[in-house]
Parts: C-alpha cells; sequence; structure tokens
C-alpha cells in the first residue's frame, strides 16, 4: 500500500507543478511582447511581427501592403503603365479603327473589306471589348498561343495609336495608381520628342565615326529635338494636372507624386537612330530644368538588331556621356533567360553595361549568373553601389522565371542594393503592391527588408539634391537632421535648411514621416 500511496502522491505532485508551470506560460504568453524581453519593442519591429503573423494569408498580407508606404518606382515604362481598358476608351473618342482580326488600332478612315471596324463599336459589343483587352494586355496570355515574351512586346503595336496625344491622360492615370499605391515618386520612360530624333537620325545615318555622325546631327539641328520634347512635356503635365484638379480643394491624391523622366531610346533602331536619340536624352538629362533626368535603351534585349548592336551602342555611351557631365544613364541589361539567346549571349549585358555604357542602375538583371565571372560582378555592382530595379512580374510573364530561379536574393546576398518596380503595370496587370507580395510571397522577404527597399529607391532615384543618410545601408541621417529624424517635435533650423536645399532628402523625409504613421498602427 505505501508503494501504491507514493506513486500517487508522486502522480499528484507532478501534476501540481505542471499545471502552475502551465498557468505561468500562459500568462508569459499573454503579455506583449515586448515586457516578455524586458525591452520596449520598436513601431518598425510590431509592424514586422504583425507581417509575419499574416504570412500565411496572401489576402492578409497585400491588405498591410496596399497601405505601406514604398517610395519610388524607378522602372516604369508610362505607355505600358496604362490599362487596356483606358486605351479602348480612348480609341473610341479619337474615332479610331481596330482590326477584328489582329486587334491593331489604326487611324481612320475604317475599310471595312479588310475588317476594320470603329473603335467605339467595343463599348456596345461585349466580346470585342474582352478581345481587345485580352489583345492589348497580358490578360489571359496563356491561351494566346504565344509565349508570354511575344506576347508582351506585341501588345504595342496593337495599341500604339490609342496612345497617341494623350500623354496628360496617360501621366494623370499613372500618377493617380501611384499615390493609391502609397507611391511618392515615378521616374517614367517616355520618348517626349516623339519621332524628332528618330526622323534627323534617319537622315544622318551613321557612318561608323562617333565625331563625324555628332557634328552631322548637330547640323542638322538635333537641338530642336530637345526643345520640342521640353514642350511636349510641359504641355503634358498641364493637362494632367488640369484632369487631376491639381490646386483646387478636389485634387486628386496623384497631385502630390513627385515625377521625372528617364528618356527612352529604340535600341532596336538603325544606329543612326539609335545614336540621334541617344543625344537628345543626354541633352535632356543634361539639363536640370527638363525633369528628364537619365536615358535608357528600350526595346526587346533579345532582339535582332538589339543582339547584334549592342557592342556599338554601348561604344556611343561612352563617347558621349563625357560630353553631358550631369546626365544619368540606366540600362535594361540582363532582361534574359536561356533558350532565347545562344548561351554566349548571357555572358556580358549587364557587365558591358556598367563598365562601357556606364550604367548607374540595371533594370531587370536576370541573367547575372550566366555571366563571365558572375561572382566577380556582383562584388563590383555591390562596391560600385549599382542598384538592380527588380521587376518581379515582369520577369515572370516575360521570361518564366519566378520564384527561386530569380536572382534577387543573391543580389540580397551580395550586398547589391535593389528596389522593386513595376516595370508595365497596365499591360502586366500588375500594381506596385503586388510586386510587394510577390516580393513577400516568392522570394521570403520580411517586412524589414521591404521598408529598406522603398527606401533605396528613393536614395538611387535621380532627383536632385544630396540625400538624408550618410549611410545608406543602416539609414544613419545627417548631421544637420540626426536629432529630427525619429522626432515628432518641431524639426530643428539646421535640419530645416537642409531639406530646403535638396528636393531628394525631402521626399527621403517624407517618406520617413509615412512609415512612421504607418507603423503606428501596429
Amino acid at each position: 500500500m505505501r508503494r501504491v500511496n507514493a506513486a500517487s502522491s508522486r502522480f499528484v505532485y507532478v501534476c501540481g507543478t505542471l499545471t502552475v508551470l502551465l498557468f505561468y506560460a500562459l500568462v508569459l504568453h499573454a503579455q506583449p511582447a515586448s515586457s516578455r524581453r524586458g525591452v520596449t519593442e520598436t513601431a518598425e519591429q510590431r509592424a514586422a511581427r504583425y507581417f509575419e503573423s499574416v504570412r500565411k494569408s496572401p489576402p492578409q498580407m497585400l491588405a498591410f501592403l496596399l497601405k505601406m508606404p514604398k517610395g519610388g518606382d524607378l522602372h516604369n515604362h508610362l505607355s505600358g503603365a496604362i490599362y487596356a481598358e483606358s486605351y479602348v476608351q480612348w480609341a473610341a473618342n479619337k474615332g479610331l479603327c481596330v482590326n477584328k482580326t489582329t486587334m491593331a488600332a489604326s487611324l481612320p478612315p475604317c475599310d471595312q473589306d479588310q475588317g476594320q471596324v470603329t473603335a467605339s463599336t467595343a463599348l456596345t459589343n461585349n466580346l470585342l471589348y474582352r478581345q481587345l483587352i485580352d489583345a492589348w494586355s497580358m490578360r489571359n496570355w496563356q491561351y494566346s498561343g504565344q509565349s508570354g515574351h511575344d506576347r508582351f512586346f506585341d501588345t504595342f503595336g496593337k495599341f500604339g495609336a490609342a496612345t497617341y496625344g494623350q500623354v496628360g491622360p496617360m501621366l494623370a492615370e499613372a500618377a493617380s495608381r501611384a499615390a493609391r499605391g502609397h507611391v511618392s515618386y515615378l521616374e517614367l520612360m517616355i520618348t517626349p520628342d516623339g519621332v524628332a530624333s528618330s526622323q534627323i537620325g534617319q537622315d544622318v545615318g551613321w557612318d561608323g565615326n562617333f565625331q563625324s555622325t555628332f557634328n552631322k546631327l548637330k547640323s542638322k539641328g538635333i537641338a530642336g529635338a530637345a526643345a520640342t520634347g521640353v514642350q511636349g512635356l510641359q504641355d503634358a503635365e498641364a493637362e494632367k494636372d488640369r484632369l487631376l484638379k491639381c490646386g483646387t480643394a478636389q485634387a486628386d491624391q496623384g497631385c502630390s507624386v513627385t515625377i521625372r523622366y528617364v528618356y527612352q531610346v529604340s535600341r532596336g533602331a538603325p544606329l543612326g537612330t539609335v545614336f540621334a536619340q541617344m543625344v537628345t536624352g543626354f541633352t535632356l538629362s543634361n539639363d536640370p530644368q527638363s525633369k528628364v533626368v537619365a536615358l535608357n535603351l528600350v526595346q526587346p534585349e533579345d532582339g535582332l538588331s538589339s543582339m547584334q548592336n549592342f557592342t556599338v551602342e554601348m561604344e556611343m555611351l561612352n563617347y558621349l556621356r563625357p560630353l553631358y557631365p550631369q546626365a544619368h544613364i540606366t540600362l535594361h541589361a540582363g532582361e534574359l533567360a536561356p533558350g532565347m539567346v545562344p548561351p554566349e549571349g548571357l555572358t556580358f549585358h549587364i557587365r558591358d553595361s556598367v563598365m562601357k555604357g556606364h550604367a548607374e542602375r540595371i533594370g531587370h538583371g536576370v541573367d547575372i549568373m550566366h555571366e563571365d565571372d558572375p561572382y566577380g560582378l556582383l562584388k563590383e555592382l555591390a562596391r560600385r553601389r549599382v542598384m538592380i530595379e527588380i521587376c518581379l512580374t515582369s520577369n515572370d510573364v516575360i521570361l518564366g522565371i519566378k520564384g527561386e530561379q530569380h536572382p534577387l536574393a543573391t543580389y540580397l546576398q551580395y550586398n547589391v542594393p535593389v528596389a522593386l518596380a513595376t516595370d508595365d503595370e497596365g499591360v502586366s496587370r500588375s500594381e506596385i503592391s503586388r510586386e510587394y507580395l510577390r516580393a513577400a510571397e516568392e522570394q521570403g522577404l520580411g517586412y524589414v527588408q521591404l521598408k529598406t527597399m522603398a527606401r533605396t529607391s528613393l536614395q538611387y532615384s535621380f532627383l536632385p539634391g544630396q540625400s538624408l543618410w550618410t549611410d545608406e545601408r543602416k539609414f544613419i541621417a545627417v548631421s544637420q537632421c540626426a536629432k529630427d529624424i525619429y522626432s515628432t517635435t518641431e524639426v530643428s533650423n539646421s535640419c530645416k535648411q537642409y531639406l530646403a536645399g535638396s528636393e531628394k532628402a525631402r521626399l527621403q523625409w517624407k517618406l520617413e514621416e509615412e512609415f512612421r504613421t504607418f507603423e503606428s498602427q501596429f
């Protein structure tokens, strides 16, 4: 009996001890995390902890990200930023024609014998409307019989006529959507002079000599193309402001978005046209009054002319760069995947864009690990602080590269600066918050990493002025604002003066204020 009683006593003792321990564990768990750790948890840490708590719920993650401040969108083609629904409406308003077989828009008159109808027909014909939306975007592209790459690049030729004379409304749509996504700064790729540079370049041609071709362009009045571009942007911005009712009590939130422009050069055009556009792009981006802050080479990187002329085009940039010291360069490079070009075609575009083309930022950079000495290149990109413009949705639909196949994690591992961008959100049927969601879902990034990318976007923007940060990796503020950056009290005079002298620092300061407001919710 004593043995039985002893066992029972031990059982009761153990159960009692476990009950007490469980009670204290429940009490401890019920306390705030900051109390358990004995330290005060920051607003950033609370936001990060909340984000992790909803990681298994993409809808809740998206709700979080929709409200998150995102800084800048630095890789955004204006024509690709517009949703097809807007293009259909504009095509109808302008009396354009659409071919019911090819879905291509064209100027009137419409030839019924060639299968053309007025675009306005789509506004009363639901089937035609759906077909146009699909043809003018990547919606349902999987059923088109084309690769994502071909379907994507073919859309631009189909809706091209609908963009004529619509730069103002396009700016309004892009700015308004950016504001809804809590983007405060846009760098929009556009060719503001239209065909002015191209026509002069066609007339002059390319003789293989940089200096003589440059002299011929000047004698043909290439400077006039830049003036045309400046006037075109001023007119478009005035129209944008009117449409968004900027300066009135009914102003759209898009009025608060700061916009600058990146001059796009058609890399697939004849070399004479390419060089002429480069000259105009450099001229505009060298002028701080033009709002054009850089130039870029666009069109498919795997195209025939793009591949054949890549080296010559880098040499053109190398020749022109010293002539325009205030200009900036960002280049599409490495927007390639195995099988699109021969293996050797994957080995040098990113490196040469930086070393020969003087790129300060790289758009996409997807084939980095196929480059010669990729690890050496990664270290060089980190050393030079060349930022990579990451476009996850675009890389998926065009290249078929996503998830673990994407090099974003590698760039982060080697401390290469990166920021998320939309590329062509309208054509891709995406928007900036969903780019952030992809980064969280497919790349496993947490809130602090996403916040760092938002800050990085403004740090590497081509806005004029000094940065708010003396250390861009740890985000340590300049001495003038070091005591003010996390304070909610009145800003010191020294910080006010510093911000007044730098547009970049002012937007960075605004972003920090937005983060404080956002994180206070958690």
